[in-house]
C-alpha cells in the first residue's frame, strides 16, 4: 500500500494545513492557511487565482428577467383608467387617513383589504405619492 499525500490524511482537531509554496503573509513570516468552511483544505484548483484561466461567456440577459418592467405604454393605461374610474373606496378612505397623518393606521387598513404587507406598503406609497401631487399642483395654482 502506499503512501498517502498529507493533503488526504485527516486532520485532527487544532491542526492546520499549510499549502506547500504559500506566499508568506506578514512580516512574522507567517503562512497563508487556506481551508473549506468546513475546515478541510481545498482541493488544488479551488485556490485563489489558481486553475487554467477562461474567459466568461458573455450572454444576453433573459426576456423574461423583465417581467413586471413598467412600459410606457402600460402606464398610459393604467393612467387612463385611473383618471377615468377614479379610486376604490378603501383607497379613497386610505387617502383620508394620510391626510392626518395616520400613516400607520393606513397600512393596517391597506393591508386588510389587500392582504399582504408588501402590497400594502406599496399601495399606501402610491397613495402618499398622489396626495404629494395634489398638493403641490394646488400650491402651484394659488
Amino acid at each position: 500500500m502506499g503512501a498517502v499525500p498529507p493533503a488526504a490524511r485527516r486532520r485532527l482537531p487544532g491542526q492546520t494545513f499549510v499549502f506547500p509554496g504559500s506566499l508568506p503573509l506578514g512580516p512574522s513570516g507567517s503562512t497563508a492557511i487556506i481551508e473549506s468552511r468546513h475546515g478541510y483544505p481545498l482541493p488544488h484548483g479551488h485556490r485563489l487565482n489558481k486553475g487554467h484561466p477562461v474567459t466568461k461567456n458573455v450572454t444576453a440577459p433573459k426576456h423574461s428577467r423583465r417581467r413586471g418592467r413598467l412600459t410606457k405604454h402600460s402606464k398610459f393605461i393604467r393612467d387612463t383608467i385611473r383618471e377615468v374610474c377614479g379610486y376604490a373606496p378603501y383607497e379613497r378612505r386610505a387617502m383620508e387617513l394620510l391626510k392626518v397623518s395616520k400613516d400607520k393606521r393606513a397600512l393596517k387598513f391597506i393591508k386588510k383589504r389587500i392582504g399582504t404587507h408588501i402590497r400594502a406598503k406599496r399601495k399606501r406609497e402610491e397613495l402618499s405619492n398622489v396626495l404629494a401631487a395634489m398638493r403641490k399642483a394646488a400650491a402651484k395654482k394659488d
